[in-house]
């Protein structure tokens, strides 16, 4: 496979805090990097546009709605630097208390995608669900970029096998998952055998972007279908840049039919 029958898919990995500006100030330097090397599509982490640890009542104030500055700021850089930029933001919910923990993929000409993640992190001695607003399950949101096939899921999600299945059914190629992976013991871990065992039992490409130490564990990552990391950042601010196509989906499939063998079916849970 060279760069010229693939897409170049960035992981850009970094600590987004209550600047705004700043955020987008780095989020727009990453775009520009990953484009120079190549890439097509960047991903950047779970709540890009707003963090604070713990959470408080500013998480609400800070709150868009998915025509607002953020995301119009995300579709300029995406404009000006030729690529579909793929980040977490806190949108405005319903009830002017909690928000919606929302990933929103666009490109230059606006919204392609947009995902309010659907598992609240709830475990771990966390409760998002306090300050989150969990979204519902509907069709997979997904966009496409020359052949290749995009879904996109949320941090929390990947503990959840069924959820990456059903983006595989919707035909995806490519899972994106923006993250905020709270360290602790095994979380590590944790983080990168699931990251492996969803592109496994799949059979295609994951990519991940998480913040880096002291609050997240980094090691934002590019997965092929047989689970082998093709590029990746340690624990660094920085971007990391692979190559996919659709094809090498459709060798890994012809080897290990697995998706074709299964007899169970996923079902949504109210």
């Amino acid at each position: 496979m060279t760069t010229t029958d693939a897409v170049g898919v960035a992981v850009a990995q970094f600590a987004p805090t209550t600047d705004t500006a700043e955020n987008l100030r780095v989020i727009e330097g990453f775009a520009a990097t990953a484009a120079r090397r190549g890439a097509r599509v960047v991903l950047f982490p779970e709540y890009s546009s707003y963090f604070v640890d713990p959470f408080d009542e500013t998480l609400a104030a800070a709150a868009e709605d998915l025509d607002g500055p953020f995301v119009g700021a995300l579709v300029r850089i995406a404009d000006a630097h030729g690529v579909h930029v793929v980040a977490g933001m806190v949108e405005r919910a319903g009830d002017g208390r909690r928000v919606r923990n929302t990933v929103v993929a666009v490109d230059g000409d606006g919204l392609r995608a947009g995902y309010r993640k659907q598992h609240l992190y709830d475990a771990f001695g966390q409760r998002e669900s306090d300050w989150i607003e969990p979204g519902q399950p509907g069709a997979p949101e997904t966009f496409e970029v020359d052949g290749l096939r995009f879904a996109l899921m949320t941090c929390y999600d990947l503990r959840f096998p069924e959820a990456a299945r059903v983006l595989a059914d919707a035909g995806a190629h490519v899972i994106l998952v923006p993250a905020e992976w709270v360290r602790g013991p095994l979380k590590e871990d944790h983080w990168q055998t699931l990251l492996r065992a969803r592109a496994i039992e799949n059979t295609l490409f994951v990519a991940a972007s998480d913040h880096p130490p002291p609050v997240g564990v980094g090691r934002s990552a590019v997965i092929d279908p047989q689970g082998v990391e093709i590029a990746a950042v340690g624990t660094a601010t920085d971007v990391a840049v692979a190559f996919l196509d659709a094809a090498a989906v459709d060798r890994v499939r012809r080897v290990n039919p697995a998706l074709s063998l299964r007899r169970y079916r996923v079902v949504p849970r109210d």
